[in-house]
């Protein structure tokens, strides 16, 4: 077997889904057909590249030194593509993509750069969905990952338009040992008397919909902490007792902290998709969408405590 380009895109594609599964549905091709195909890589350099776990699979020493001469080649030769393109009077399309605070986008981002090789990204971090959009209407962006919610439908002109990727229940995040730790669910009721962590105004509707819920549930919250930052500070706040939080419902929790659903699922968030109709192709706009539900999903198989709400309200898994 000659090496070549492709494989050595495979092998960086296993190493960034984390699984064989995961990998297979990025590139298009079905499990069993990636599966041989490492074998293949892995019988060319006679010895395993990857080893294989309960969550997935992890490069070998062998396999961290290939994937770094990997990528070192595909980006040589991603660069002579874009120089004999530019020499050709072709111009190399720039994708700009704006997200806000969006799990999806890490998964969403691996895909689109294996299925639309010849268009660069040139990704942004954009809290508010009201600044994507008013970003997207100046034609300072061209696509964006942003949020809604139920009753409060993003709005925007004629020259843009957006899709829904999926409707997710918002969980809470509570310490390992509250009070509240062997509930399957949490009424929002029971969490009154807690200090609770909120990220600042979304442009969408966050957090008028929290304490809309909230007095819903016959409360004003004791206490709010504004937090916006790393990630890892704000769940160590939790884990240390130091308040609760709403959270996505993929989030993957550190040690001390819980993330349960709440009774009756009184919070709601919209992933969705917005974009320039006159900037991108509707191929490349079904291949953004495509590439962010199935990472979307991927989320969703690593999250047990969602699996779980899922199985228990709808009576299946989702995969």
């Amino acid at each position: 077997m000659d090496l070549e380009l492709r494989h050595l895109r495979a092998l960086c594609a296993i190493a960034d889904a984390g699984s064989l599964g995961r990998a297979a549905r990025i590139l298009g091709y079905s499990q069993q057909a990636i599966s041989a195909q490492l074998g293949r890589i892995e019988r060319y350099f006679g010895e395993p590249l990857f080893e294989r776990n309960a969550s997935g699979v992890q490069p070998t020493r062998c396999g961290v030194e290939v994937l770094a001469q990997a990528r070192d080649v595909l980006d040589r030769a991603d660069a002579i593509r874009r120089r004999t393109a530019d020499h050709a009077g072709g111009a190399r399309q720039v994708l700009r993509l704006a997200a806000t605070n969006s799990p999806v986008l890490s998964g969403m981002v691996v895909r689109i750069r294996s299925r639309l090789p010849d268009l660069a990204l040139s990704i942004s971090s954009v809290y508010a969905s009201s600044e994507m959009v008013e970003l997207l209407e100046k034609g300072e962006l061209d696509a964006a990952i942003g949020v809604d919610y139920p009753g409060r439908e993003l709005q925007h002109s004629d020259a843009l338009a957006h899709r829904g990727i999926v409707i997710e229940p918002s969980f809470v995040a509570v310490p390992a040992r509250h009070r509240v730790r062997h509930r399957m669910e949490v009424a929002l009721a029971e969490l009154a008397d807690d200090a609770w962590f909120l990220t600042p105004d979304d442009g969408a509707g966050w957090p008028g919909v929290f304490y809309e819920a909230c007095h819903a549930a016959g409360f004003s919250p004791a206490a709010i902490h504004q937090f916006y930052g790393d990630q890892a500070q704000f769940q160590n706040m939790i884990a240390n007792g130091l308040g609760v939080s709403i959270v996505q419902a993929t989030i993957r929790p550190i040690s001390g902290v819980l993330v349960k659903p709440l009774t009756s699922t009184p919070l709601w968030c919209r992933y969705l998709l917005a974009w320039r109709r006159e900037c991108l192709a509707d191929e490349v706009v079904e291949t953004l969408f495509r590439s962010a539900a199935e990472s979307y999903r991927d989320l969703i198989a690593q999250s047990t405590h969602f699996q779980a709400w899922m199985s228990r309200t709808y009576g299946a898994v989702g995969s």
